[in-house]
């Protein structure tokens, strides 16, 4: 059984703490969850929201909101390393939204008065974190601009090349998304339902763009930026 140590020295935010401050760290990080949670699992909702820093040791989660026909719009999509929360000095923009863990997903939590305490004497620590919270807006800004445009296909094609350089794994010259997507995960996302999403990814297998299979999807990147180059051109 790994240490929360062991995960949070892995965390490319903490490469500037040192062993102790990393066992500081340690004891000031309750585990709030220390067995994975399933795919699948709600772990925030708007009215829910808690003060406080949440570190994702392993999996990945989604931030959406839904419209007022239920239907679902992905905001950004979290990994291993980044951090979502709230606390006085940083604000990750995430209260408002539903949190949902797309595959098993480990989490540490950090309390609100206590990691300000610690981050107040480290400046270090206190830059990455900027860094941080600059990669998540910006990627908000962009996945919000990317589903605000074009028809339902367009979408589609520019998730799947986001989640592509995110999260591929090269394939036989194709880039398979390291993430279980069903159709419906796919429509989730892009505020579709599962039926448009069903047609539209057999149409694009059929041209060759995308490969499914059991709850995996891979992309040929160039395909791709091809047709959403001649979208927008």
């Amino acid at each position: 059984m790994l240490d929360k140590r062991y995960y949070l020295s892995k965390m490319s935010i903490f490469d500037v703490l040192t062993p102790d401050d990393l066992n500081e760290l340690d004891h000031i990080s309750p585990m709030t969850h220390f067995n994975a949670i399933p795919k699948g699992s709600i772990i925030q909702k708007p009215d829910t929201a808690r003060d406080g820093l949440f570190f994702i040791k392993e999996g990945k989660v989604r931030l959406y909101k839904t419209t007022s026909d239920g239907k679902q719009f992905t905001v950004v999509i979290l990994g291993k390393g980044n951090v979502f929360g709230e606390i006085d000095t940083f604000s990750f923009g995430t209260k408002g939204f539903y949190i949902e863990t797309m595959d098993q997903t480990l989490i540490c939590s950090v309390p609100k008065q206590a990691f300000e305490n610690f981050l107040a004497e480290r400046p270090l620590l206190a830059m990455k974190m900027l860094t941080e919270l600059s990669k998540v807006l910006k990627y908000k800004d962009e996945m919000l601009e990317k589903l605000a445009l074009g028809d339902v296909r367009d979408r589609i094609l520019h998730l799947l090349l986001d989640l592509s350089n995110r999260f591929g794994i090269e394939d036989e010259g194709n880039i398979r998304i390291d993430l279980p997507l069903t159709h419906q995960d796919v429509a989730n996302m892009i505020g579709a339902t599962r039926e448009a999403v069903s047609v539209i990814l057999k149409t694009l297998t059929k041209s060759d763009v995308i490969q499914t299979g059991r709850k995996t999807i891979s992309i040929s990147p160039v395909k791709v930026a091809e047709i959403l180059e001649l979208t927008y051109s």
